[in-house]
């Protein structure tokens, strides 16, 4: 075979060997989707669904998790809403009252996770590891909050896949202040329940 017509053979094979690349890593980054786990919020002003990242923040979402399947969530209310920034709950009931939590957890803040618009990361307070219960949900990307920018950052551990618009409706509610915190919304915005999707569903 002369080197005219090897050139042809040799270009088709090179691009057979990229497209096959392409399919594999496609079908890779699938399947990883398919393997980490989700939660469907389901909430008095409609349900959205998480999809989790224990690939990078594993003790936040055993924590999260443990949660979850405690029940520890349902009826509960989202108790911080502040426009153009995040919505807060996961802490409180609709009598404004704190509910007990587990011990506090590590702070797994990490830039490859940042706080982007849809993200959701773990509440604390100025102790970077005193992350429990109370998780927010990113309104806009809000990158002060990201590890490195102002210390360890907040935590990250997964992102709205499904239902952004219902997040965006809680962060339309109006708020004020009862029993001393701001932001609260004056009408509840009830957690209903928090479920673990099924791989299968």
């Amino acid at each position: 075979m002369t080197n005219s017509v090897k050139q042809p053979f040799l270009v088709i094979y090179a691009a057979l060997l990229i497209m096959s690349a392409l399919i594999f890593s496609a079908a890779a980054h699938a399947d990883t989707n398919q393997d980490l786990p989700k939660v469907r919020f389901v909430t008095s002003e409609g349900a959205f669904e998480l999809l989790l990242r224990p690939d990078v923040a594993p003790k936040t979402v055993e924590n999260f998790l443990n949660y979850v399947e405690d029940g520890f969530y349902n009826d509960t209310i989202f108790h911080r809403v502040i426009r153009g920034f995040m919505v807060q709950g996961g802490g409180f009931t609709e009598d404004m009252g704190r509910k007990p939590t587990k011990a506090p957890i590590v702070n797994e803040g990490s830039q490859t996770l940042p706080n982007l618009r849809g993200t959701i990361a773990m509440a604390r307070t100025n102790n970077p590891d005193s992350a429990t219960s109370q998780f927010f949900i990113n309104l806009v990307d809000n990158d002060f909050l990201n590890a490195g920018v102002r210390g360890a950052g907040y935590a990250v551990f997964g992102k709205v896949t499904d239902g952004m618009g219902v997040v965006d409706k809680i962060a339309s509610v109006q708020t004020g202040r009862k029993q001393g915190m701001g932001d609260v919304p004056l009408s509840p915005v009830v957690i209903k329940r928090v479920t673990k999707v099924s791989t299968e569903d």
